[in-house]
């Protein structure tokens, strides 16, 4: 069977990309079986993503190919062998909602990525992340040892070679450097519809405020607190009579749904970051 390779492309809006791309294509005899392309108007910026066939002998002149012909776009391009799956670390404090969900969705084969550690604050959480088979490792955090804390995390991240982390209901707040050093690689799920409610306990925000409409917002990290560009949100309808401890509960299968969906784009290189926004080629 020919394999696939995943193709991303951004740059500055120019004539000529997609012909570039599809030169390249058909000079390996591949086939291009999906493909998605948008240009941001007001960035003047270009996003593409394209699914090819291609002999696996001709994948590496393929991504040779690509770079000459696209050299003069100056363009940030990658190109992935759909088989190999992105790795992922997922980091929780003591909420096992979210871990459970993505768990079980790498288990059944819909995640399109691999789980291959969970990192908790706390030891909560072992259990579940063992009943999976998945290693676990409790890094205390307190203000004096989050550097300390910190060092030893990105240690895990090497050594588990992970492609990026998810913060599923991870209770703290990185610091600016570990941020910056991981920027486009840190997903988190903020339990409110951003950019409403955002900091400490969103859910009484939003009782206090009296909405109809609560949400979850998965985004990229930055150092910006819950300011990151946003991947995915959804909503739920709720009313004058449900009290804040039930906004929490409704809260819970929103944001397990919505961070496994962001995980899911981000796993299948369909996301594009764009200054504070993103460009996201859904299936």
């Amino acid at each position: 069977m020919t394999p696939t390779v995943v193709v991303t492309l951004r740059c500055t809006d120019q004539r000529g990309i997609v012909k570039a791309v599809a030169d390249s294509v058909f000079e390996v005899d591949g086939n291009i079986v999906d493909s998605a392309q948008f240009w941001d108007e007001p960035s003047n910026s270009f996003s593409l993503r394209m699914e090819i066939q291609v002999p696996e002998s001709d994948i590496g002149r393929l991504a040779s190919l690509l770079d000459a012909n696209l050299g003069g776009f100056n363009p940030i391009v990658s190109i992935r062998r759909i088989a190999v799956r992105r790795r992922a670390l997922v980091m929780v404090t003591t909420a096992d909602h979210c871990l459970r969900e993505l768990l079980y969705q790498w288990q059944a084969g819909e995640l399109s990525a691999d789980i291959v550690g969970v990192v908790s604050n706390h030891d909560t959480l072992r259990d579940i992340a063992e009943q999976f088979g998945v290693p676990f490792f409790c890094i205390p955090v307190t203000t004096e040892t989050k550097p300390d804390a910190e060092r030893t995390l990105a240690g895990v991240i090497g050594d588990l070679d992970a492609d990026f982390v998810v913060l599923a209901r991870y209770m703290q707040v990185l610091s600016d450097s570990f941020c910056s050093r991981f920027e486009g690689r840190i997903i988190n799920i903020h339990h409110s519809f951003l950019p409403g409610f955002k900091g400490a306990k969103p859910y009484h925000q939003a009782y206090d405020r009296g909405v109809k409409l609560i949400g979850a917002t998965a985004h990229y990290v930055t150092h910006n607190l819950d300011d990151g560009p946003i991947i995915e949100q959804d909503v739920v309808r709720v009313g004058h009579h449900h009290h804040a401890d039930q906004l929490v509960s409704i809260g819970r299968d929103v944001e397990r749904r919505v961070l496994a969906r962001a995980v899911r784009l981000h796993a299948e290189d369909r996301v594009f970051p764009n200054g504070t926004r993103t460009v996201v080629f859904d299936s």
